[in-house]
């Protein structure tokens, strides 16, 4: 299973970028304090690099700027290629599939408005999503009690 969830601190304003087709995309960098800190050093952080993208992306540039508190969620991708001196260089980021406002809404410093914590491509349709207004992810489907069938009350479990 591929699953990574980073609290940490942007290092620079992220930017909005486009794909050839259109696509948005942003990739910038979070510092993630590790837990462990030796007695009379300082605290040290891991640079991890992020990549987001459609609405994920534009909503981490409309809302996040350089030192914003943010919490992400998402998977690990790697790769490989050939520089110019033909060394072979590996890659290694995290491309972001939730993102969180880690800082309270009055410590965060943003004039943004918005109304909820989190933001997921998952949550939305590309056609219905309103960069001015973010709506609230969904937590529970829409279901309602006759989903749902009587078992007898025998004690015997149907599994």
């Amino acid at each position: 299973m591929n699953n990574v969830s980073l609290i940490g601190r942007l290092t620079a304003d992220p930017e909005l970028r486009h794909t050839q087709s259109g696509i948005a995309t942003t990739r910038f960098s979070i510092a993630v304090d590790r837990t462990y800190v030796k007695q009379g050093e300082e605290r040290q952080a891991d640079f991890i690099n992020i990549t987001a993208w459609r609405q994920t992306a534009e909503f981490i540039c409309r809302y996040f700027s350089k030192g914003s508190r943010v919490g992400i969620t998402g998977s690990i991708r790697t790769g490989s290629y050939t520089d110019r001196d033909g060394n072979k260089r590996y890659s290694f980021d995290v491309v972001a599939d939730n993102v969180y406002f880690a800082d309270s809404k009055n410590s965060s410093g943003s004039s943004g408005n918005y109304s909820n914590n989190s933001y997921s491509d998952n949550n939305y349709q590309q056609s219905s999503y309103r960069p001015s207004a973010p709506q609230p992810a969904a937590t529970y489907s829409n279901g309602d009690a006759d989903d749902f069938a009587d078992m007898p009350d025998d004690e015997d479990l149907p599994f």
